[in-house]
């Protein structure tokens, strides 16, 4: 059987399944199958497919047809144009998260700290970005850290990130010029209605603290102010219901400049505030 043969039975099964983008996803599959980058497909559609990479097709297809991530099957998700390893134990970085890193390249930094890295997909890019930078993750997950470690093995950003099993700002000392997040902010009533694959293969903890899903700024605001560098900023992904109530959390913890900025769809996506640079905890 050729990939070009393989392709229209594997997208009906997709479509059967329920799956979005069916057509686009059998397409990444069969590439993964074919040890093959999908952009190099269309070149391979009139290979033989082997044994092996029928038997790598039709595992992914099963997969997917259970809604796992798409990701967490070919085991990687472009993020600022790089690629980052994902597991079941990470969330999938999103199109979203990269508006928050658009707005932490708006200013300087050099040091950076990442709450909640999961992937460190956030903080491995901004320092392949600024290359000056160093840079702290942490996260409770040993496995979610076992997984950042990888991506900066793989990114040759080791020597300037340092990752700890932090809860919070449990293990954190020192001031950063920047601190970001991406924190578990679905509410309790949102988190029933997910697509099955956010709601079922991703880590829950990294999703949803629960109640209004408010928890995990509460706790930023509170302690961010006491390891930023003064004038350093706060930066934060949210849910577009949480970002009125995240600027005024930032507001009350005496930050300025508080901004929100949007994704691109027009939704609230990421809010910014700044620690006046008199002013220190």
């Amino acid at each position: 059987m050729t990939a070009a043969a393989a392709l229209p039975a594997a997208i009906r099964r997709l479509r059967a399944a329920g799956v979005p983008e069916a057509a686009g996803d059998a397409r990444k599959l069969l590439a993964h199958a074919l040890q093959i980058a999908p952009d190099r497909l269309t070149l391979h559609l009139n290979d033989p497919m082997t044994p092996a990479a029928r038997a790598r097709f039709d595992q992914g297809l099963a997969a997917r047809t259970r809604r796992q991530p798409l990701s967490q099957i070919i085991g990687h998700r472009l993020f600022w144009g790089r690629r980052f390893q994902v597991t079941s134990d990470v969330l999938d970085p999103r199109p979203e998260t990269e508006i928050l890193i658009a707005a932490a390249l708006t200013a300087p930094f050099e040091r950076v700290l990442d709450l909640g890295t999961g992937t460190g997909c956030i903080v491995l890019t901004l320092l392949a970005e600024r290359q000056s930078a160093t840079g702290l993750g942490v996260d409770i997950s040993p496995a979610a850290l076992a997984v950042a470690q990888s991506n900066a093995q793989a990114h040759d950003l080791t020597a300037r990130l340092t990752l700890h099993l932090s809860d919070w700002f449990s293990a954190v000392t020192g001031q950063y010029d920047l601190i970001l997040s991406n924190p578990p902010y679905i509410s309790a009533p949102e988190f029933a209605g997910l697509a099955p694959e956010v709601r079922d293969w991703e880590p829950r903890i990294a999703l949803t603290p629960g109640g209004d899903g408010l928890a995990a700024y509460r706790i930023i605001a509170a302690q961010a102010p006491a390891h930023l560098a003064p004038g350093g900023r706060l930066l934060a992904e949210t849910g577009p219901a949480q970002a009125a109530a995240v600027a005024a959390l930032w507001q009350a913890a005496g930050l300025t400049d508080v901004a929100i900025r949007t994704d691109l769809d027009g939704r609230p996506r990421v809010v910014c505030g700044r620690l006046p640079p008199f002013l220190s905890f």
